[in-house]
């Protein structure tokens, strides 16, 4: 195994810690520039014969993974277009799964939502009880809630659900996988999806996902679940080594070179990199607090991602402001999301940063802060 160490000096990779899109690495991005080649040829089947074993270990999977060239947000339609008649619980804490829900609605599903405080988690009892009270098709969850920095109990959560038979549990990992523990299949999660552009890192453009058995039954039943985000159509295609649609062919080859990448780290060293890097932004918000300075984690112990933390601000400081003066020196970070966008900072701590790097950006984010 490789575990990555140090920031590129010469190309400067590793002052970019937006959560999402995350700083590619030069020879990824590179890794584009080679030919095209048809996208119903020998040779595009050989492309994804190659790349998808690693996309496998990457899920947690024996099943097949889809490669969509679209934002993830095209995969969340295609859960739900093609995993759900009638009616959908949406899991609410934070604007991405606010999304899935508005999805859903703008989809003709009639939908319910849990909806708990944004930085919170779901606890699975709370999903028992809602799950309790009415029947669903489905039950939507962002398992890393990228606005708020929190961690909702997939595996947990997923239990429940197996509890009813006719429900499935439609997955937005976006900022889970490539950065913390997934597990598709031993998790029996139904449909599960992610984006390039977030802990992969890889440029925007492509979004991966994987349906089990019991999604593409579910499917069988939908006659009208689209064209283009059909997902018997990615299941046929895969069969043939093939997307149902043109694809991204030059996205494919940086997909190629970052998998090798994660190979040679393995995605568990990976998994505990991300784990280490935002248990050291956790501790380091706790020495801030502790010098005055009013700082404290959005999310609560137990409910974090190791992808992406969401820092509230104390009085009089906005995430604006902060992340001006940030670039000032050099670092990007985001402030927050939506209704949090003042009152809060984002630091996305994924992909293929070192916590050497992110170091550097907490000394920098320290010196804004105080100054």
């Amino acid at each position: 195994m490789t575990r990555v160490t140090s920031r590129d000096a010469a190309t400067g990779f590793g002052r970019f810690f937006l959560p999402g899109p995350t700083e590619v690495r030069p020879e990824i991005l590179a890794a584009q520039a080679r030919p095209m080649i048809g996208h119903r040829g020998t040779a595009i089947q050989e492309l994804i014969a190659r790349v998808e074993p690693g996309l496998q270990r990457v899920f947690g999977t024996a099943r097949p993974v889809y490669i969509s060239s679209s934002s993830a947000t095209g995969l969340m339609e295609a859960a739900i277009r093609s995993c759900s008649r009638k009616r959908v619980l949406a899991l609410v804490n934070g604007a991405f799964s606010e999304r899935f829900r508005a999805i859903a609605e703008s989809n003709g599903r009639e939908v319910d939502a849990v909806e708990v405080p944004w930085g919170n988690g779901h606890p699975p009892e709370l999903l028992e009880e809602a799950l309790g009270r009415a029947s669903y098709d489905a039950v939507t969850v962002v398992h890393s809630e990228t606005s708020t920095g929190a961690l909702n109990p997939v595996a947990d959560l997923a239990q429940v659900v197996h509890g009813y038979e006719d429900t499935l549990l439609l997955v937005d990992s976006v900022t889970g996988v490539g950065g913390t523990r997934m597990e598709a299949d031993r998790w029996r999660l139904d449909f599960v999806l992610t984006g390039s552009q977030k802990a992969l890192a890889l440029p925007p453009g492509l979004a991966f996902g994987v349906a089990q058995e019991s999604a593409l039954r579910r499917a069988e039943t939908i006659p009208d679940r689209g064209t283009y985000f059909d997902i018997l159509a990615f299941e046929a295609g895969l069969a043939k080594q093939q997307t149902p649609n043109t694809p991204a062919v030059s996205l494919l080859y940086a997909l190629e070179a970052q998998l090798e990448r994660i190979d040679k780290e393995t995605i568990t060293w990976r998994c505990e990199r991300h784990r280490e890097m935002a248990e050291r932004v956790w501790h380091w918000v706790e020495a801030m607090a502790d010098r005055g300075i009013g700082l404290s984690m959005l999310a609560p112990d137990g409910y974090r991602s190791p992808t992406v933390s969401c820092i509230r601000l104390p009085e009089g400081r906005t995430g604006p402001e902060i992340t001006t003066k940030l670039r000032e020196r050099g670092f990007t970070i985001a402030p927050g999301y939506g209704k949090l966008k003042d009152s809060t900072i984002r630091i996305g701590h994924m992909g293929d940063h070192t916590i050497q790097e992110l170091d550097e950006l907490l000394d920098q984010l320290e010196g804004a802060l105080t100054e």
